[in-house]
């Protein structure tokens, strides 16, 4: 159990992945010393992995509107019109770092999380693809971090029954230090049935469903943000343990429930578990949230507060029901072997409220918890344009064929069938 009057000190503020400039943001924003519970919330909600304060300067200058455009930035998957009042909903998304520390984990909890994302909006996934990229073949450990994620992505994926339909494996010794595991998944909808995050209506009780809380995951989103180097090992803690037959259950459940009209908004808990997740759902809607710990589902015993609200256990959703809908919709969930319990309820202060054991926890500014993370404009330098280079000045080759099967013998353009044989794919 971690006391919520913890000292809060420099080291423990740098601890948290805040720098000293960003803590005082934080205190003028509060006008008083956190709780070392309201430390973990914001550290969570202002870190690279949630609030994007590095990349969300580049990525506001992408197109993101146009006539078959339903959904843009901002939900947890985008939506395109397909027509045939059909939508297809989709989602990308890197698991870097964690698979990096524990490959398996890491990349089944990169592809748990984005199928996910997809049936959150009201979509059943159809498709999921990999993006891999690893360093050089003769690093000490590239075999081992190219082993496990491969086997993460297949036995996810392949567990879950959803198709493994196309992706691309490279090398490069550029990835020594750190692989990139991207995954994305692929739903369809009906386009006029798309379900948000966005909470509406004060009083309406909040809902968590899904597998139990536990110890797995605290301070992953934070993880994922930092750099590392040899102490990598030591933060295997931090990486969440995937469970893709608990996830089918939820996606059936949720499906069903949606399809029942019983669901006012959903959000799955990803990164930063149910403290992102909780306050992107009343802020997005200009509501406040009230929570209370103490019914939250637990597989662990004496969690505290802290621990709650940053875990990042796996095959979690936090949802809003319509008023009167509570009992239809727990029988639902209780037929799919899940749990289901009312952990709090809407409120019209706009503070992000947060209590266990009878004791307020966290009092916090909800819409400010994400509106004034802060935003940097990192030094950035151009890739120069590499040399146009004249075909008289290139030396042939021995001869076309060994050139070819040089080609075709390297890294990158030899045959993955060893990667994608670990596949489910359409029959």
């Amino acid at each position: 159990m971690i006391p919520n009057d913890i000292k809060i000190t420099p080291q423990l503020v740098a601890e948290h992945g805040l720098k000293p400039d960003e803590y005082q943001r934080f205190l003028h924003l509060i006008g008083r010393e956190p709780s070392i519970t309201e430390l973990g919330i914001v550290s969570a909600m202002w870190n690279e992995h949630c609030s994007y304060k590095s990349s969300k300067i580049h990525l506001k200058t992408l197109p993101i509107s146009a006539p078959w455009v339903i959904q843009g930035p901002g939900e947890n998957a985008g939506v395109i019109d397909i027509g045939d009042g059909l939508a297809i909903v989709f989602k990308m998304e890197s698991h870097n770092h964690p698979s990096f520390i524990e490959p398996y984990q890491g990349a089944t909890t990169g592809v748990g999380g984005i199928l996910r994302d997809v049936f959150t909006m009201g979509a059943r996934p159809i498709a999921v693809l990999d993006a891999l990229r690893f360093g050089s073949p003769d690093h000490p450990r590239t075999r081992h971090l190219v082993s496990g994620v491969v086997a993460g992505v297949g036995g996810y994926g392949n567990s879950f029954g959803v198709p493994n339909v196309g992706g691309l494996t490279g090398f490069h010794s550029r990835y020594d230090g750190n692989n990139l595991v991207n995954a994305m998944a692929v739903g369809i909808a009906r386009a006029d049935e798309i379900f948000y995050a966005k909470a509406s209506g004060v009083g309406k009780a909040i809902v968590y469903l899904g597998s139990k809380t536990g110890r797995d995951g605290i301070h992953g989103a934070t993880m994922a943000s930092a750099a590392f180097g040899e102490g990598a090992e030591e933060k295997r803690p931090t990486v969440q343990v995937g469970d893709p037959f608990a996830e089918k259950l939820l996606l059936e459940a949720c499906l069903e429930i949606m399809a029942a009209g019983h669901v006012d908004a959903i959000q799955d808990m990803g990164a930063a578990g149910l403290t992102c997740s909780a306050v992107e759902m009343g802020a997005k809607g200009d509501l406040g949230v009230e929570l209370n710990l103490d019914a939250v589902p637990c597989r662990e015993e004496g969690m505290s507060a802290y621990e709650m609200m940053l875990s990042e256990s796996q095959e979690r959703m936090l949802m809003v029901i319509k008023p009167g809908h509570e009992e239809p919709a727990e029988a639902i969930f209780r037929k799919w072997g899940l749990d289901f319990a009312v952990i709090g309820r809407t409120t019209d202060d706009l503070r992000f409220v947060v209590k266990h054991q009878g004791e307020v926890m966290a009092d916090l500014p909800i819409k400010e918890l994400g509106d004034e993370a802060p935003e940097y404009d990192r030094p950035w330098i151009e890739t120069p344009l590499q040399q146009r280079i004249a075909p008289e000045s290139v030396e042939p080759p021995a001869s076309n064929a060994q050139a070819l099967l040089t080609l075709i013998g390297s890294p990158d353009l030899c045959s993955k069938r060893w990667v994608w044989e670990q596949y489910d794919t359409w029959p």
